[in-house]
């Protein structure tokens, strides 16, 4: 017949391509059985308890909990970030369960290099964005990711829950080393509850009376970004407008009400803000919920009752010293990412020598 050829030529061709049909099977059964392994994989299958410098046990649990790859070849370079994002998809609540019990969670040695590859592990961990409103001048990066406080590195960031002030303030804080300084440059937290037990240890009754009143904040803004001050955003940028009237508009829906100064820019008057506030799902802790000890007394801020009493400045100082007394902190090494519980912690910045670049995330 016209066109049979060969039978020996056929029968190779064909068991040639049933070796390729079988290659692809192989490799497709490859792929699956990988994505399998993650999605039926336990924890301990990838993440291992490690430790660091400064780490500290409250409570009977680690503070910040280090978690390190289980297996090598899972740390460093682009497979080492996309297998964390991986097993991040599949574990989320088991993580978001150890950020709550240990309120910080180091995840260290998983080869996360940059912006993207961190963004990537912010988006894998499922939690909504929430965008930041603050003093601090910050520059958009990347995606979810933004610079950290922008201010002199030689100056430091007071210890404070993020966006304490605000209706609406992050659950989760997500920070990444992309460059470690050279020395210094630390990010510490305490554990907030510590600092509500020794202030109502040595002074129970202003504790309760300023729980009972409220407080009132004041903080002046300038109207242009100013990077030479660690407070030094302007009114344009954390509003996100340069309109007045829509900026009283956003400054209201936040919780807080504007005076406009002669100069161009805003004073901020923030009233009845707890002390202390109980979150759920933290064994009932009375968290040290405010900023007293950042603003009070200071040149473009102040904290006072709600009622307008001062607040004792012996107080104030007293509760900067037990904030630093109970403070944690780790040298950061590349490609770290500390995730805080930000109803539970609060956090600041060391001086440092350049360069340092970390990045920051927040999430509800």
């Amino acid at each position: 017949m016209e066109g049979s050829g060969d039978p020996e030529a056929l029968m190779a061709a064909l068991m040639a391509n049933r070796q390729m049909l079988e290659a692809k099977v192989a490799i497709n059964n490859a792929i699956l059985t990988a994505n399998n392994d993650v999605a039926t994989s336990q924890p301990g299958d990838f993440f291992v308890v490690g430790e660091c410098d400064g780490q500290k046990t409250i409570d009977g649990e680690q503070m910040p909990l280090v978690l390190n790859p289980a297996r090598e070849g899972e740390a460093g370079g682009a497979t080492g970030y996309e297998a964390l994002v991986a097993a991040l998809q599949a574990e989320k609540e088991w993580l978001e369960g150890k950020v709550v019990a240990n309120s910080a969670v180091l995840l260290r040695g998983f080869g996360v290099r940059d912006a993207a590859e961190f963004d990537a592990v912010v988006e894998a961990l499922g939690w909504p964005a929430i965008r930041y409103v603050g003093p601090a001048p910050r520059t958009h990066v990347h995606g979810r990711v933004w610079t950290a406080n922008e201010g002199p590195l030689e100056q430091s960031v007071y210890f404070h829950h993020e966006m304490v002030l605000i209706k609406e303030f992050p659950g989760k804080v997500i920070v990444f080393c992309e460059v470690p300084p050279p020395e210094g440059g630390e990010t510490p937290f305490v554990p907030s509850f510590r600092v509500t037990e020794r202030a109502l240890e040595e002074f129970p009754e202003v504790v309760e009376e300023l729980d009972a009143k409220g407080l009132r904040y004041t903080f002046t803004a300038p109207s242009s970004n100013n990077t030479g001050s660690m407070r030094g955003r302007g009114w344009e940028d954390a509003f996100a407008t340069s309109d007045k009237a829509e900026a009283e508009k956003r400054a209201n829906a936040l919780g807080m009400d504007v005076e406009w100064l002669p100069d161009g820019g805003a004073k901020t008057i923030l009233g009845l803000r707890p002390l202390t506030r109980v979150f759920p799902g933290r064994k009932g802790r009375r968290m040290w919920f405010n900023t007293v000890v950042g603003m009070h007394g200071k040149e473009l801020s102040s904290a006072t009752a709600a009622d307008g009493s001062e607040i004792p400045a012996s107080f104030v100082q007293r509760c900067e010293e037990i904030i630093e007394e109970e403070s944690i902190q780790f040298r950061w090494r590349k490609g770290d990412i500390l995730i805080l519980d930000n109803l539970a912690t609060l956090h600041g910045r060391r001086p440092s020598l350049p360069p340092r670049r970390v990045l920051v995330a927040t999430c509800k």
